[in-house]
């Protein structure tokens, strides 16, 4: 419900929330700019020597105002005529014209009320209103996302806008609270919507009758200093009834203009000061770099507002169109969907054909917007759940385990777990096991046993439809078609053999960059960006299932290059290894983003062994930077299966790589990565304390050894590979 209502409102209000954003970061330069501009007060200036000064210079002068930038205005007559006029202080003379900023006054009209007046400002406080309350559902969101209020800084996974979205959001969130809050007490101010507790000014009945008093001689204006004032008033001219009026940081005060007395003196009730406080907060009038530090939050909307687009448009891509989708409350049937990529959508809509065919009503929607409360008529529950990673929640999971287990009380509907995944990878269906073993801690019935379903398999899935189908009572045939994603064909350009002589045929591939148009290379979709780490998609001929090898290039290097090690019977494999350049091959691109390196300065643990070792190559090619980079690398023979021997070579001669530790595995003192993590145990365990990230690639059995070294090298530290992968400096790749 809560990103439900942040999603639409951003969505709707989007553009408009960017007119208020944008308007606002402008209007915010301008009391900064008139701070420096104006001409200041000294600090022991007082209102009675700046009065003289000033009415020395305009003998008419009625009014002395000081905005809060320091500015001082004089306002006069001089032979029926109006007169105004920025003042030096130090001097009395005007030194620029009071006439408004045409600028600022269009802007401020454009900010308060879109040039409509009073029916403007209603519409503006709207807007308001929906910033505040996407600023506190915002908050609320980002604090589920990253796992509590004590991780709100902790890194980020997922797909670029995502990140970005959050990421924006961390910096600039408090602002614009702050912002649309005192926007709405501004408005309601305006419209006389705020209780008002001020109290009237008595203006003086008795005063002297006399004139002339020289401003040297009154008291108040001696004392006052000019940094306090606000506006001075000067009696009217030959009306002995007039007073002095003396608006200061502190009150009001009437002076008689004829024995300089101090006829009443009014202090600014607490009301007035809060009034005050917000204006600040809200305009920067008398806080001009607090004012600067929230325009340039307000900057942060137009970025939340187009991520926000990309994320909401990516999801509806993702999503498939469901007709006769029942809502919620009124289907026998609950489907919840949790996926990364979106493939799991299309196994949900083949589950939803189906069963509304059979005649059974089925709502399908994302894990995230699990609420047991709106399934009045369920009589069944199905959650269909990829993993993301590490055993991780999916995209469209996120919070369903929290709301799963923190329910008050079990819930009778009985409920199935399908998990989708690849057995290739250690964490197989991870979050589905999860969700499994806790639907069961928490009390739920289970309609049929928990399942899996490989590499999108549709055989596996037809026969966890058939399972379903004697639960339900009815004969159920699920034929999932997989949906090819779209491809590209890529011709092989070169190639570099290795592996013969230790029956591990391994080749580095390198494909042509195909032409992307330029919105692709504008957008970043597609080839038109990628970077080591994210994974090639290689459609077999004969096959539907897709084969992902991490890429060791990135778009800036002008190649598309993977490291393949043929498999005994493995047909994408064996038809990879079999190219010749001038061959060509269909193949997509899918991010990977969680093995990025990040951009810091700190030193990186590279640790792979035979093809793992493609994507840290890509990392160290691309390491303009001389960021130091410790490579660990398993091989064989170095004199058969040394991947990138020459590269290595020429990036540590021009200060890429730092430094390079072989493991040789057929000599006559086998060594592995983990051995040499392990003798090198000191030098890890320095660098690890001074914030290095571990990135770790290669086979799980592999993988699994160097976990174990490292919990060895970094116990004596008081650190574990847990307490690194929690502080995401300890990420992997494994197969």
């Amino acid at each position: 419900m809560l990103r439900s209502v942040h999603r639409w409102l951003g969505l709707l209000a989007g553009l408009f929330l960017t007119v208020l954003a944008l308007s606002g970061a402008a209007l915010s330069v301008f009391p900064a700019a008139e701070r420096l501009s104006a001409p200041q007060a000294g600090t022991e200036q007082s209102v009675a020597d700046l009065a003289g000064r000033i009415q020395a210079v305009f003998p008419g002068v009625e009014q002395i105002r000081r905005a809060p930038s320091g500015r001082i205005t004089a306002y006069w007559f001089e032979e029926g005529r109006p007169g105004a006029a920025v003042i030096d202080p130090a001097t009395g003379q005007g030194v620029a014209s009071a006439d408004p900023n045409q600028t600022l006054r269009w802007l401020t009209n454009l900010h308060r009320s879109l040039f409509l007046d009073d029916a403007g400002r209603l519409i503006m406080a709207a807007g308001a209103a929906s910033m505040l309350l996407l600023s506190v559902s915002g908050i609320l969101l980002v604090a589920r996302r990253t796992g509590g209020w004590r991780r709100w800084l902790a890194p980020l996974r997922g797909p670029l806008a995502g990140r970005l979205h959050v990421e924006i959001a961390r910096l600039t969130v408090i602002g614009l609270l702050l912002s649309s809050a005192t926007a709405l007490w501004m408005t309601a101010s305006t419209f006389d919507l705020l209780p008002d507790d001020s109290t009237p000014h008595a203006f003086p009945a008795e005063v002297s009758g006399q004139t002339g008093v020289a401003l040297a001689n009154l008291p108040l204006l001696g004392d006052t200093p000019v940094t306090e004032l606000r506006e001075l008033t000067f009696p009217y001219p030959d009306d002995a009834t007039d007073v002095f009026t003396l608006k200061t940081d502190s009150g009001t005060g009437y002076v008689d203009q004829g024995s300089g007395a101090l006829l009443a003196w009014a202090d600014l009730s607490g009301w007035e000061r809060l009034s005050e406080t917000i204006y600040m907060l809200h305009t920067g009038q008398g806080a001009a770099v607090l004012g600067l530090v929230l325009g340039l939050m307000a900057l942060g909307l137009p970025g939340m507002a187009l991520t926000g687009v990309i994320l909401w448009a990516a999801a509806k891509r993702g999503r498939p169109r469901l007709h006769q989708n029942a809502p919620a409350s009124r289907a026998e049937t609950i489907v919840l969907v949790g996926t990364e990529g979106g493939t799991t959508w299309g196994f949900a809509a083949t589950l939803h054909v189906a069963l509304t065919a059979a005649g059974r009503s089925v709502h399908v929607a994302p894990m995230s917007a699990f609420a047991p409360r709106r399934y009045a008529k369920a009589k069944r529950v199905l959650v269909l759940a990829a993993t993301y990673g590490d055993g991780a929640a999916p995209a469209s999971a996120k919070g369903f385990l929290d709301r799963l287990e923190n329910q008050s009380a079990p819930s009778e509907i009985p409920l199935a777990v399908l998990g989708f995944g690849d057995r290739n990878f250690p964490a197989f269906c991870g979050y589905a096991k999860r969700v499994a073993e806790a639907a069961e801690a928490s009390g739920w019935v289970q309609l049929i046993p928990y399942d899996t379903v490989d590499r999108q398999s549709p055989q596996d899935f037809a026969r966890w439809g058939e399972a379903l189908g004697q639960a339900m009572g009815l004969k159920l045939e699920l034929a999932h078609c997989p949906v090819r994603p779209a491809s590209l064909a890529l011709t092989l350009i070169s190639r570099r053999d290795y592996g013969a002589e230790v029956q591990a045929p391994t080749a580095i591939l390198r494909f042509a960059l195909p032409r992307v148009p330029f919105w692709r290379r504008l957008t970043g979709r597609g080839f038109g960006r990628f970077a080591p780490g994210d994974l090639l998609g290689v459609l077999p001929e004969g096959s539907d299932v897709t084969r992902f090898y991490s890429l060791a290039s990135g778009h800036r290097d002008g190649f598309i290059e993977i490291v393949v090690k043929k498999h005994p019977g493995g047909l994408c494999s064996g038809q990879l290894m079999g190219l010749k350049p001038g061959d060509g091959v269909r193949a997509f691109l899918r991010r990977n983003p969680d093995f990025h390196p990040d951009r810091s300065a700190a030193p990186l643990i590279l640790v792979g062994a035979g093809t793992g070792v493609g994507p840290l190559a890509g990392f160290i090619r691309g390491n303009m930077g001389r960021r130091p980079v410790h490579m660990f690398f398993g091989l064989r023979h170095p004199d058969s299966d040394f991947l990138y021997d020459a590269e290595f070579t020429d990036w540590q001669r021009d200060g890429r790589l730092t430094r390079l530790v072989p493991a040789i595995s057929r000599t006559q003192q086998p060594s592995y990565v983990q051995d040499a993590l392990r003798r090198e145990g000191p030098e890890i365990a320095r660098l690890i304390r001074q914030g290095a990230r571990v990135m770790v690639c290669g086979g799980r059995g592999m993988a699994a050894g160097v976990a174990a070294a490292l919990a060895d090298v970094l116990k004596p530290a008081g650190l574990t590979p847990a307490m690194l992968k929690m502080e995401g400096r300890y990420v992997e790749d494994v197969y």
